[in-house]
C-alpha cells in the first residue's frame, strides 16, 4: 500500500469531524472519496497533509509514518496536493508557477514537466499568461501539474470538477485518468458518473466515517447505497 489511514480522529475546533478514519490507497490505482457535503472528505486530505492535524490514529505513507509531521514535511516527501480552491497565484505566469515549484529543478523534474505539458498543452500554449486569465478548466489543469512536478508517486486532488462545463470535466478526468501511468490518485469528488469511470476502489464517507469501501464496479452496480449515501440512483 502507498497510502494507509488507520483510525484518524481530527477535530477542527470543538468539532469532530474525523472519527476512525480508516482507508488504504494502493500503488498505481485511482483511489475515490465519495460522499456528501459536510461529510469529511476534504478533512481526511488535510489530515494526509498535516494542514488538520490528527489527534489520533497513524496515516503511513510509503511504510514511514508522516501522522504528526509538519506539512512542509510531508510534501517534501513526495505528496502532492491539489486543494478544492485549486490554491495558485493568480499573478504568476504559467511559467513563474512551475518555476516556484519545482523545488530541484533536476532532470527527473523537466522531465515531469515535459509530460505534463504534454497532457496538457494548453499549459504550453499559455506559458506566458498570467494564471489569473486562464479559463477554470486551464486553472485546475495548472494546480495537478504543479502538484505532480513535485510529487513522488501520489496525488491528493480535491473536487476538480468542481465549477467546470460538462465537457471540460470529461476531459479533465481523462486527463486524470492518463496520470495513473505514472503515478497514484486519491480523488475526492462529487461527480459519481465520472468519477466512476475513471476509479478503481472507492470509499464512502458520512458524518466522518468511512461506512463502505471496495471496488468501484460493487458500487456502480449497488444503487441502494448510492441513494442512500450520495442521493443519487
Amino acid at each position: 500500500m502507498m497510502l494507509q489511514l488507520d483510525h484518524i480522529e481530527t477535530y477542527l475546533d470543538q468539532f469532530h469531524i474525523l472519527q476512525g478514519v480508516s482507508l488504504s490507497v494502493q500503488a498505481g490505482s485511482i483511489t475515490v472519496l465519495f460522499g456528501r457535503n459536510g461529510a469529511g472528505k476534504t478533512t481526511t486530505l488535510r489530515s494526509i497533509m498535516g494542514l488538520a492535524p490528527i489527534r489520533h490514529g497513524q496515516i503511513r505513507y510509503l511504510g514511514e509514518e508522516i501522522g504528526h509531521l509538519p506539512t512542509y514535511s510531508i510534501a517534501r516527501k513526495g505528496i502532492g496536493y491539489v486543494p478544492e480552491n485549486q490554491g495558485i497565484f493568480h499573478d504568476f505566469t504559467v511559467e513563474e508557477t512551475f518555476r516556484l515549484a519545482m523545488q530541484k529543478n533536476d532532470d527527473e523534474q523537466k522531465e515531469k514537466l515535459a509530460w505534463m505539458l504534454d497532457l496538457f498543452p494548453d499549459l504550453g500554449h499559455y506559458w506566458k499568461k498570467k494564471s489569473g486569465h486562464l479559463s477554470g478548466g486551464q486553472k485546475q489543469m495548472l494546480a495537478i501539474a504543479r502538484a505532480y512536478v513535485n510529487s513522488n508517486g501520489l496525488l491528493l486532488i480535491d473536487e476538480p470538477s468542481k465549477g467546470l462545463a460538462p465537457i471540460m470535466v470529461e476531459k479533465l478526468m481523462f486527463h486524470i485518468e492518463s496520470m495513473k501511468q505514472k503515478t497514484t490518485v486519491l480523488l475526492v469528488e462529487q461527480n459519481f458518473m465520472m468519477a466512476s469511470m475513471i476509479g478503481e476502489q472507492y470509499y464512502l464517507m458520512d458524518e466522518g466515517k468511512i461506512v463502505r469501501g471496495g471496488a468501484m464496479q460493487e458500487l456502480k452496480d449497488d444503487a441502494d447505497t448510492r441513494q442512500k449515501y450520495l442521493g443519487i440512483a
